[in-house]
């Protein structure tokens, strides 16, 4: 039996072949009625869209780029599943791209995105990104793009975010309740918004409890993992040890546990620890380990919502819109009072 098209739908149903593709669509143009008519007639007739013959008619890859930093951290492969939801319902596929921290990575992928091989882009900045002239090239070709987490500010584009001021804040005040005097705090790329804006919040719980703020207790650890480890075990060496440390990515954690474990120091006795962390394990760790979980998986399906809000322009949108999503403290063994 021959495949029913288009045509056969809109004569059977006495409508434009037109009308019946955007109603297939779900475009707002078409009335909740006459959509219903033509849903239920196309599968009662079987009806199979041809996506690469409708690809070519618009000229589209179907396809869609997500740019990040990494996949090791549990956040980014959380996001990556909620981006692939979306993306599966709409038909598209997703092609993943690693910068691994390098800012000359991060170039050369937009860069060869701009040939039009993707329809969109959900991208998280590396910390090493301080030139922004390869995402403005990016939109400058009429390809939508939108940040999540790590976002570049300087740009109009639509951004996802979680609330990393009032994370950082939270954080802090949970280790000073806890009976800290002196906490750490542990940070990546200052270039990156989101490092600035948790320090802010651990400067700030500082002050609100009275407690000074001890530059040398303030650590920005390099991408290199054995220099980061390098560093946190001086900071751990020192006569003036911290008691408390908010870490502000899950591996500069999991390396506080094994610097402490090295040195004989325990957790949380004589040094509690919180971190913002995705881990799934996070609860198996001795002691479990306290974190700021930020919502990965919502993020990503939010920023994955965003884009194909523009790629359909099924909708009015805002150039700079913005989504804050809460994170949460989950209290567990390694902040826990002794």
């Amino acid at each position: 039996m021959n495949a029913v098209n288009l045509k056969q739908l809109a004569l059977e149903l006495n409508l434009s072949v037109s009308t019946v593709s955007r109603a297939l669509r779900d475009s707002w143009e078409i009335s909740t009625p006459t959509k219903q008519r033509v849903f239920d007639l196309a599968k009662k007739m079987n009806f199979q869209p041809n996506p690469y013959a409708s690809s070519l008619r618009k000229h589209r890859s179907r396809t869609i780029a997500v740019v990040l930093p990494e996949v090791a951290n549990n956040f980014f492969a959380l996001a990556i599943k909620g981006i692939e939801t979306v993306a599966r319902e709409k038909g598209y596929h997703v092609l993943i791209y690693l910068t691994n921290e390098e800012a000359a990575e991060e170039m050369a992928i937009a860069s060869s995105l701009q040939s039009g091989r993707v329809d969109g882009v959900i991208l998280s900045l590396c910390g090493s990104t301080k030139e922004t002239r390869h995402l403005l090239e990016l939109q400058q070709r009429n390809i939508p793009l939108v940040f999540f987490d790590r976002v570049c500010e300087e740009l109009t584009a639509p951004k996802v975010m979680t609330n990393d001021y009032e994370s950082g804040f939270i954080a802090t005040e949970h280790l000073i309740k806890a009976g800290c005097r002196r906490v750490a705090h542990l940070t990546i790329s200052m270039s990156l918004s989101i490092s600035h804006r948790r320090q802010e919040g651990y400067v700030d719980a500082l002050r609100r409890w009275e407690l000074p703020c001890d530059p040398s207790l303030v650590v920005h650890c390099p991408r290199e993992e054995e220099e980061s480890y390098r560093m946190i075990r001086e900071l751990f060496s020192s006569s003036f040890r911290p008691d408390g440390v908010f870490a502000s990515v899950e591996k500069l954690a999991v390396q506080v546990y094994h610097v402490c474990r090295e040195l004989g120091l325990r957790i949380p006795e004589d040094v509690k620890v919180i971190s913002f962390s995705n881990l799934v394990t996070a609860s198996l760790l001795e002691p479990s380990l306290t974190t700021i979980a930020q919502p990965a998986y919502d993020m990503g399906k939010e920023a994955a919502t965003m884009l194909f809000r523009r790629l359909e322009k099924k909708y009015i949108v805002v150039p700079d819109d913005q989504v804050m999503l809460p994170a949460r403290l989950e209290v567990r063994n390694s902040t826990r009072a002794v």
